[in-house]
């Protein structure tokens, strides 16, 4: 069995007692960054476990080694550094692994970091487009062209090394469109959750001043 666990994106009130009981039993943990979801385990009072760790930069021959190891027997957890799996983390590679190799999987729902800054805009979701992180070269100034004519409400991640750049680039592609509505969530669910509603003609001045720290999640309103 593979369990996809979500785990807090800042408030560690916000973890399920499903999920504290799924990490509780599980055999072992695949994870991003095992320092963190060690960190996690402490403050949760479990007791360690194995931890297997599965990045980005992992070898292909990884995801193999805990498919055979499912195929045993074996009960599996997987959890990202935060919120739920697969959401522009490596986590998708094992998840459809598993699907091939028939193993059995469960969801244990819980926090996202862009659907916190979805409910929270104040813009139409009933459709929206998730985009994750921008491409940092090859097809970014297409991605970011092809936004002009987008209906539905963009929402997409972006890095405190980046957020000025990111945000300066939108309102450029977007400046014949200068009412749109823009809200930029900056530490969603901790003690210095900020929402800034701004518009794209007002967005470079906004750009600027932001404080820059945290993670950021850009809400950008359809083309009315």
């Amino acid at each position: 069995m593979l369990s996809i666990v979500a785990t807090p994106i800042g408030n560690l009130g916000d973890i399920t007692l499903r999920a504290i009981e799924t990490l509780k039993n599980c055999d072992a943990i695949v994870c991003e960054d095992t320092r963190v979801t060690g960190n996690l385990l402490k403050q949760l009072q479990i007791e360690k476990k194995e931890l297997i760790s599965l990045h980005g930069y992992s070898n292909p021959g990884k995801v193999g080694a805990v498919i055979e190891r499912l195929k045993r027997g074996q009960r599996l957890a997987l959890v990202s550094d935060a919120g739920t799996p697969g959401i522009s983390d490596p986590g998708f590679t094992l998840v459809s692994k598993a699907r091939d190799a028939d193993i059995a999987m469960e969801v244990v729902p819980g926090p996202s970091a862009f659907l916190a800054a979805l409910s929270g805009s104040g813009l139409p979701i009933n459709t929206f487009v998730y985009l994750g992180f921008l491409p940092l070269k090859k097809g970014r100034k297409t991605l970011l062209a092809s936004l002009r004519n987008e209906e539905r409400t963009i929402v997409l991640y972006e890095s405190v090394h980046r957020i000025e750049r990111t945000l300066l680039e939108v309102a450029d592609a977007l400046k014949d469109q200068p009412d749109r509505p823009v809200v930029i969530g900056r530490e969603l669910t901790k003690m210095h959750e900020e929402f800034v509603r701004t518009t794209i003609g007002e967005l470079s001045g906004v750009a600027m001043p932001l404080v820059k720290k945290g993670e950021f999640v850009i809400v950008v309103g359809g083309r009315g």
